[in-house]
């Protein structure tokens, strides 16, 4: 059974932000997934991929100057430390923090999907940017 289930409360309607949390949620699936000698090595790829949507969300917050970037963007750069943390200690041998990492990431994603992305995603479509091509939809 899933560690998280893909579920429609996650949806945003933003399709790039949508589709790159599905594969966060398949990612932390795996990882949870993981026997002892795969752990390091999914831990790595989630940590790249968490890197690359955070970096992606960032991003986007610049080009629309989203009021509240330093509180979500302070979010990620917290969660990166932890992950960044975590995985040096798996890799010295604590294979059980990573465990528990995954275990305890399902209810900071729900919590952070719904408020800061939900957040995010409402202003990205009020002002009609396509985050796609990163660029905004012409003003009339």
């Amino acid at each position: 059974m899933p560690l998280l289930e893909w579920s429609p409360e996650f949806v945003l309607d933003v399709s790039v932000m949508d589709e790159t949390h599905r594969e966060f949620v398949d990612m932390l699936n795996a990882l949870a997934e993981a026997s002892d000698a795969e752990l390091l090595g999914r831990l790595d790829a989630f940590i790249a991929h968490t890197d690359a949507h955070f970096a992606q969300e960032n991003a986007w917050m610049v080009d629309i100057m989203f009021p509240p970037i330093h509180c979500h963007k302070g979010e990620h750069d917290n969660v990166m430390g932890l992950l960044r943390e975590v995985r040096e200690r798996v890799a010295a041998g604590q294979i059980e923090l990573g465990r528990v990492l995954a275990r305890e990431l399902p209810e900071w994603f729900r919590l952070h999907a719904s408020t800061m992305d939900a957040a995010l995603a409402q202003v990205i479509k009020a002002v009609g940017y396509q985050p796609e091509r990163k660029e905004a939809a012409p003003t009339a």
